[in-house]
């Protein structure tokens, strides 16, 4: 059985598998959750208790995710394209959605450096 990110509040509980998560962005309090169906799932917790969630409850899915920033965690296994000086990144599954974001030029280059080291 596949494990599942389950984030929990008072008052909901989102319970998702991680290869059905593309990114996770955050606005102050609250987190989106980018789905691979285009769903985006608003969550009123904090992205730094998603990435504590992530390390503690998906054990070795939990490297599937980068934490970039601030303000994104990415799933490693979507990330398409960069570009550093238009400071650009594009996920994809090279079939059904493209996603287009901006993040700072040393966040995308400590991602560049990361992805060339495995592949």
């Amino acid at each position: 059985m596949s494990k599942h990110l389950v984030i929990s509040t008072s008052v909901e509980l989102v319970r998702i598998k991680p290869e059905n998560i593309v990114y996770i962005s955050s606005d102050g309090n609250y987190s989106s959750i980018m789905q691979v169906d285009g769903e985006v799932r608003t969550v009123t917790v904090q992205l730094g208790m998603i990435e504590d969630l992530i390390n503690t409850q998906l054990g070795t899915s939990g490297s599937l995710f980068i934490r970039t920033g601030k303000s994104l965690i990415l799933n490693r296994n979507y990330i398409y394209y960069i570009n550093l000086t238009r400071q650009k990144l594009i996920m994809s599954d090279a079939a059904k959605f493209s996603h287009i974001l901006s993040a700072s030029k040393d966040a995308l280059k400590q991602i560049k450096e990361l992805l060339e080291k495995e592949d």
